[in-house]
């Protein structure tokens, strides 16, 4: 084997290593392994359009355990509750950030009593049921303030952005890093505000509140979509590139 075929191959089995390196940091992470499942749940429940068989015994067995990877997680938001917020933070964006952490972490505590109901652990199955309905309540409340937060947050990056514009000459905005970082977050609250207004979508097909429209396979296809997001938002963040 030649010298430079060998450095070839050394290079290749690097660039592999790195990538699983990447992988196995990226699955390690028990939000990602959620949302990977969520992604199967919802799939399943596009595929079996809400009737009986093998997708939606993937689709339920997904759900109960995704319910394990999310015990104790109430607290997360339980303390960005508590946390104050940004100073420079209108005050109508902080409360509505604040109803979002709310009714989040009150909809994980209540799916801990739902998974419990379905485990056999809590005997009482209709009130692990009427827990289980107030908590999606819960969910689609917090996806609501939350496209409201993004839509509030959005509007203030315009705005900032187009100041910045106008200090700047034409022509050397991209080129501009503070400029360049507005235009990233834009980016990353645009996703963000159509993965919430989708789970609203989703969060009405759970509770049946427009059966005839929201059908079990478009609330399938609806969850899907927006499990990727969240697997997307997940992935580690690219290396910044130095500059001299």
């Amino acid at each position: 084997m030649s010298l430079g075929r060998l450095v070839y191959k050394m290079s290749s089995v690097d660039v592999v290593r790195a990538e699983l390196a990447l992988a196995v940091l990226y699955l390690n992470k028990a939000e990602a392994r959620d949302k990977i499942c969520r992604a199967i749940q919802y799939g399943s429940r596009f595929l079996s359009k809400g009737e009986p068989g093998t997708a939606q015994n993937v689709e339920k067995s997904t759900n109960l355990a995704r319910k394990v990877f999310r015990l104790l997680k109430f607290i997360n938001d339980l303390h960005a509750l508590i946390s104050p917020a940004p100073r420079e933070t209108p005050l109508a964006l902080v409360l509505l950030g604040k109803s979002k952490n709310a009714l989040l972490s009150t909809f994980l505590f209540l799916d801990q009593i739902v998974w419990l109901g379905r485990t056999g652990i809590y005997k009482n199955k209709e009130r692990a049921e009427l827990m289980g309905r107030v908590s999606l309540f819960c969910w689609m409340g917090s996806s609501v303030c939350t496209t409201l937060v993004e839509l509030g947050e959005l509007g203030r990056l315009s705005a900032s952005m187009k100041k910045l514009e106008k200090d700047l000459k034409k022509g050397e905005k991209y080129q501009n890093e503070q400029y360049r970082a507005k235009v990233r977050q834009s980016n990353e609250r645009s996703l963000a505000l159509i993965k919430a207004a989708m789970d609203i979508v989703v969060a009405v097909g759970l509770l049946q509140l427009a059966p005839k429209k929201v059908t079990p396979r478009v609330t399938g296809a609806f969850g899907f979509v927006t499990s990727l997001i969240s697997c997307y938002q997940l992935l580690p963040s690219p290396p910044q590139s130095k500059t001299s």
